[in-house]
């Protein structure tokens, strides 16, 4: 007996069962119960969304034999179900617009359509992908189209909408088809394995349903494509390798070189997927795909976007690595991949163009924003954008920042992270400081190393904590949840720079150190002043107010209590 796929073997039976498409099947159950019925319809949609399948619900509901008249609740088991099912039913039928073009195929479409069905109520026609009809061909539709015998009922499915003539449309009731969401697809997925007796890792499911983009017959035909490896049960693995998609831990492992400016080790990490037998192309997807990701989940509160589809470990490395990029950043590296996607696929050295655009991100902390440059380039005022619309600026990787100075601006190109921006500014504290005085003043420092760094070496120390001085040695603390950030500091040259930097704001010789704390994941807040009664958070969010953070920058003060109005 031969195998039957999954996509065949689980097709949606009656309008319930059609996964994700609710608000068509409601509509079409009320046109059945209210006998408004239209005499063509058209649906329209990606692959795999149930197009046909609600085509041939549609024509049970209408046809079926159990009944008197037509029923939402076709029985499935009379002949005009079965046959409909099996797509040999004479009274429905099937054509695909493919491979009948022609308008000698239409006419003769309209010639047997004159004559009633043969068991049925109605004669249906279903035909598929109807955008590849001629011209012609649509043109010896529009008559019947517009006066059809009473008999005859018409469902077009189609990808292309836009190529369907809009007097076709105009005839039709027209049905969008939404992707399947993830969830379920998600859910059916383990409905069916589950029935299957098939073992799964969670896992492999979600990753299963990220790969099917909203298709639902994608993600079975995957289904079966992992099953027929023999294996006892679906896991990651086997997904990454039968399907050939890139190691997660590998691309993650990538990103994080890039965040960290490590070039060398960038190219390491790209050599090692490029040698498990991964594309170029594949290696571009799961970029594009990862920086997405970390870009919604940085927009989002508290990195718990439900627009991801990601297992809680994937969540959990990908909100850890976004805390290297900001959003411009993610925006501007997935539209360069994006737009690196057709010279790679078309190049005789993809790698090349590969290894370069990712030097080019993992290098990015080299060019100067704009911002930055403006602060460093006094009298200096940007253009404003035209083309945009607005005087946003642009990313810092924009390679035609335009702006006008008063005096010659800095070049573009800098070397931040080599060497401190010494000015005759006062340092932030007296040279004698003790560690309470770096404690009480860290804020101050972290704005004095914007100022005369950049503002990545100043947002890895706003996440830090001075613990203790001595002997000219300051031990800076990162919570336990935050090593990434602690790394990144003792990498590439920054920790010379944090070193600089805070001789400079504390007027003398430091050297740095650094390790973890464990400190609930509070590492780097200040506890609250000694007999305050308002909470840690109330008195930060006081002396983060413009009013009394300018109050406090001129009088050189802290807060040691908030009350709040009526108190």
């Amino acid at each position: 007996m031969s195998y039957t796929v999954l996509a065949r073997r689980y097709r949606s039976q009656r309008f319930d069962d059609v996964v994700g498409q609710n608000a068509i099947a409601h509509t079409l159950k009320n046109a059945i119960r209210t006998d408004r019925v239209a005499h063509a319809y058209l649906f329209t949609g990606t692959r795999g969304v149930g197009k046909t399948t609600m085509a041939r619900i549609l024509a049970k509901s209408l046809n079926c034999l159990s009944t008197g008249e037509p029923t939402i609740e076709p029985c499935l088991k009379c002949d005009s179900c079965v046959a409909v099912n099996t797509g040999e039913d004479i009274d429905v039928i099937e054509i695909d617009g493919a491979s009948n073009t022609s308008v000698e195929d239409i006419r003769e479409l309209r010639g047997n359509a004159i004559y009633r069905p043969a068991r049925a109520r109605f004669k249906i026609y279903i035909i598929d992908e109807v955008h590849m009809l001629s011209i012609s061909a649509f043109n010896a539709l529009l008559k019947i189209l517009e006066e059809p015998p009473s008999h005859v009922k018409f469902i077009f499915a189609t990808t292309e909408p836009h190529k369907v003539p809009a007097t076709i449309q105009s005839r039709c009731q027209r049905f969008d088809f939404a992707n399947i969401s993830p969830a379920d697809i998600i859910a059916q997925l383990k409905k069916i394995l589950t029935e299957e007796k098939i073992k799964f890792e969670d896992d492999c499911i979600i990753a299963l349903a990220r790969l099917a983009a909203g298709s639902m017959r994608d993600a079975l035909s995957l289904v079966d494509q992992l099953i027929s490896t023999g294996a006892e049960k679906l896991t990651v693995n086997m997904f990454e390798e039968f399907l050939g998609q890139p190691n997660k831990e590998k691309i993650y492992e990538l990103l994080e070189k890039v965040g960290s400016s490590d070039a060398a080790a960038a190219l390491v990490c790209l050599d090692a997927l490029l040698s498990s037998g991964l594309s170029c192309i594949g290696v571009l997807d799961g970029l594009v795909e990862s920086f997405r990701d970390m870009m919604v989940l940085k927009a989002s509160v508290g990195g718990s976007s439900s627009l991801v589809i990601l297992t809680q470990a994937e969540k959990n490395a990908l909100s850890r690595i976004a805390q290297v990029f900001d959003i411009p950043a993610l925006v501007y590296n997935v539209t360069l991949l994006e737009k690196l996607r057709w010279p790679v696929k078309n190049s005789d050295n993809p790698r090349a163009l590969l290894e370069a655009a990712l030097l080019r991100l993992a290098l990015s902390e080299h060019f100067m924003s704009i911002p930055e440059l403006l602060s460093q380039a006094g009298g200096v005022k940007a253009v404003k954008n035209t083309s945009a619309g607005s005087n946003a600026v642009r990313h810092p990787l924009a390679e035609k920042n335009t702006v006008a100075a008063d005096s010659t601006p800095s070049p573009l190109k800098k070397q931040p992270e080599t060497k401190v921006e010494h000015t005759q500014q006062e340092p932030v504290i007296a040279s004698d400081a003790d560690i309470e005085q770096i404690k009480q003043h860290w804020g101050k420092i972290v704005d004095f190393a914007r100022l005369h760094t950049n503002a990545r070496i100043a947002e890895l120390l706003k996440k830090a904590v001075p613990l203790r001085l001595n002997s000219g040695t300051l031990s800076i603390g990162f919570d336990t949840s935050d090593e990434f950030s602690m790394k990144l500091c003792q990498s590439n040259g920054r920790a010379e720079i944090i070193e600089s930097v805070l001789s400079s704001a504390l007027g003398t010789k430091i050297k740095a150190v650094f390790g973890t704390i464990d400190n609930g994941g509070k590492a780097g807040q200040k506890p609250k002043p000694p007999g305050a009664k308002a909470s840690k958070k109330t008195i930060d969010e006081a002396a983060n107010t413009p009013a009394v953070r300018t109050i406090l920058s001129e009088l050189d003060a802290s807060i040691l209590d908030v009350k709040e109005e009526g108190q």
